[in-house]
C-alpha cells in the first residue's frame, strides 16, 4: 500500500492581482449599496441591535450585533450598514483564492478563483445587503481553508485550535457551520487521511468552539429551543419546493457558467494523486446535499462548499486557457456571468422593472417600497383624532413591516409599533391600557389576523412601486381589541 504523505509546501501568491480584484469588487458593492432600500432582514437586524441579548428565537447575536456596530460607525443608512456586507464579501473572494492556493493552484489559478467568486450570483447577492448568509459564506469558507491546511499538513495542533475559534465564532452567527464540521468530519473519516484526527487537538478545538458558542445555547436552552420550532416552520412551509428546486438552484446562485468549473475541481480533487489529502471535501459536498435535501432547508445552505470545488478547479481552468481562443472563450463566459449576475444579485434595474428578476431572487424587491408602506401608515395615524391617539397602537404582522415603521415612523410622528413575528414578539405587548384604535398593517392574503380586533376597516392599500411581498399590503383602522394585549399576546406570536 502507497503511503500519502503530507504536502507542506505550496505555490507563490498572487497577491496583488487578486487584491485588484478584491478592490474593484468593493467599489462597485459600495457604489451601489445606497440603491433601492433596506432589506426588510436588514430593517430586522436594526431593531434586533437595538435590544442586545445572547440569542434571538430566529438566530443567535453576532449580525443584529454587526448591524448595530456597521451603522453607529457608518451612518443609519442603507450605505452605511453595507459597509459590514461589502468587507465580508471582499474577504469571501479572498479567502476563496486563498483556498485555490492551498490546493496547489498557482498564481493564474489563484485570481482565476478571485474572480469566479467575484462574478458568482450568491456572492454577490449576499455581499450587497448585510444577512446572516453574508458572515455565513464567509465562515464557511474560512473553515474550509483552515480545515484543509489541516489535511494537508497532517494535523497541526495549532490550525486546530484556530478552526475551534472560528467555528464557535460561526455558531453565534448561524448553526449551519456545526453541518459543515460534521460533513467534513465523516468524509475524512470515510476516506482520509484520518492522521490529521489523532491525538488531542481535535477536542481541543470542540471544546473552545462550545466554549465560545455557550452563551447562545444558553439562551436558546433557557427559552426552550425556539430556532428549532423556526427551522421547523421552514420546513413545514417551503420544505417541497426547496427539495425540488435545489438541483437548478445550486446552478443558478453560483452561476450557470462555473459549472465546468466546480466540475473540473472535483475531477481534480479525486483524481490528482497529489491532492489526495483534499479527497474529503469532494464526499462532504453530496454529504451536505443530502442533509440540506432530507430537512427541506434553502438550497443555498450548501453553496460554500461547491465554491470550494470551483477554486479547486481553476488550476485545471488556468491550464486550459494558455491558447488565445480558449482565453477568448474565458473571457466571454466571464462578461456574461459577470452580467447575468450582476442583474439578478445587484440594485441595478429600475425597481419597476424587478418582476423578472423577482422570479428568480425575490431577495430584490424586498429592498424597495418600505418608505411607502410607512407613509401609508402615517397618513391613517394622522387621521385619528389627537385625544385618542394617547391609547392608539400600530400593529405590523410581520417584521419587515415593523422595522420599516421603526425607521421611518419618527419622521412622520409615528410612535414604535409591536408586532408578534419572530423576536419582535419578546418587546411586546403594548399595555393594557392601548385600548384602541389600532393600526393594523397585514399582507394581502393575511386577513386573519383581524380577528383579534373589532371594527376594522381597510383603508389603504399599499403601492410599493414593485412586485414583491408587501405591494397591496392592508392598511386597517379598528376600533379595539377583542381582549387586553396581555391575553392576546401569546396568540399573536407567530414565528414563520
Amino acid at each position: 500500500m502507497t503511503t500519502v504523505r503530507p504536502n507542506t509546501g505550496r505555490p507563490g501568491s498572487a497577491a496583488w492581482p487578486v487584491a485588484g480584484v478584491v478592490v474593484g469588487l468593493a467599489a462597485v458593492l459600495t457604489a451601489l449599496s445606497p440603491r433601492y432600500g433596506f432589506h426588510r432582514d436588514e430593517l430586522y437586524f436594526l431593531v434586533a441591535g437595538r435590544h442586545p441579548a445572547w440569542g434571538y428565537v430566529d438566530q443567535p447575536p453576532l449580525t443584529p450585533l454587526v448591524a448595530r456596530g456597521a451603522t453607529a460607525l457608518f451612518g443609519d443608512t442603507p450605505a452605511g450598514l453595507r459597509v459590514a456586507a461589502t468587507l465580508a464579501c471582499a474577504a469571501t473572494v479572498l479567502v476563496t483564492a486563498l483556498i485555490a492556493r492551498e490546493l496547489n493552484g498557482g498564481r493564474r489559478a489563484q485570481v482565476f478563483a478571485a474572480l469566479a467568486a467575484a462574478v458568482s450570483g450568491f456572492v454577490l447577492a449576499v455581499g450587497h445587503m448585510v444577512s446572516t448568509a453574508t458572515f455565513d459564506l464567509l465562515a464557511w469558507l474560512v473553515v474550509a481553508w483552515l480545515a484543509l491546511g489541516l489535511l494537508r499538513t497532517g494535523g497541526d495542533g495549532r490550525r486546530w485550535l484556530v478552526l475551534g475559534a472560528v467555528v464557535g465564532l460561526a455558531a453565534l452567527n448561524k448553526y449551519l457551520v456545526v453541518m459543515l464540521a460534521v460533513a467534513l468530519l465523516l468524509a475524512v473519516l470515510a476516506v482520509g487521511p484520518r492522521g490529521a484526527l489523532r491525538g488531542p487537538w481535535p477536542v481541543a478545538a470542540v471544546v473552545i468552539a462550545a466554549v465560545i458558542a455557550a452563551p447562545n445555547l444558553w439562551w436558546q436552552a433557557t427559552h426552550g429551543w425556539p430556532q428549532l420550532t423556526v427551522a421547523g416552520g421552514i420546513s413545514a412551509d417551503d420544505g417541497a419546493e426547496n427539495r425540488a428546486l435545489f438541483v437548478p438552484l445550486q446552478i443558478v446562485y453560483l452561476s450557470p457558467f462555473l459549472v465546468p468549473v466546480w466540475i473540473a475541481g472535483i475531477r481534480r480533487l479525486w483524481r490528482d494523486p497529489e491532492l489526495r489529502w483534499a479527497r474529503a471535501v469532494v464526499v462532504a459536498y453530496p454529504l451536505l446535499c443530502v442533509v440540506v435535501v432530507a430537512s427541506g432547508g434553502k438550497p443555498y445552505y450548501a453553496l460554500p462548499l461547491l465554491l470550494v470545488l470551483t477554486a479547486a478547479g481553476c488550476e485545471p481552468l488556468a491550464r486550459w486557457t494558455r491558447g488565445r481562443l480558449r482565453t477568448a472563450v474565458v473571457v466571454v463566459a466571464g462578461a456574461l456571468a459577470t452580467v447575468t449576475s450582476g442583474l439578478v444579485s445587484l440594485p441595478l434595474l429600475p425597481p419597476s422593472e424587478l418582476a423578472p428578476v423577482n422570479a428568480i431572487n425575490a431577495e430584490q424587491g424586498e429592498q424597495v417600497g418600505w418608505q411607502a408602506l410607512t407613509s401609508a401608515v402615517a397618513a391613517q395615524w394622522s387621521a385619528i383624532p389627537p385625544a385618542e391617539r394617547a391609547h392608539a397602537v400600530i400593529f405590523a404582522e410581520n417584521y419587515g413591516e415593523h422595522g420599516a415603521i421603526a425607521r421611518y415612523g419618527p419622521r412622520h410622528g409615528l410612535p414604535m409599533p409591536y408586532s408578534g413575528h419572530m423576536s419582535d414578539a419578546d418587546w411586546g405587548p403594548p399595555p393594557d391600557s392601548a385600548i384602541g384604535p389600532v393600526v393594523l398593517v397585514y399582507q394581502d392574503g393575511d386577513e386573519d389576523v383581524d380577528r383579534f380586533f373589532t371594527g376594522c376597516r381597510t383603508r389603504s392599500r399599499v403601492d410599493t412601486g414593485t412586485d414583491n411581498e408587501e405591494r397591496g399590503a392592508h392598511v386597517d383602522v379598528c376600533s379595539g381589541t377583542t381582549g387586553p394585549w396581555s391575553a392576546m399576546w401569546p396568540r399573536l406570536r407567530h414565528y414563520y
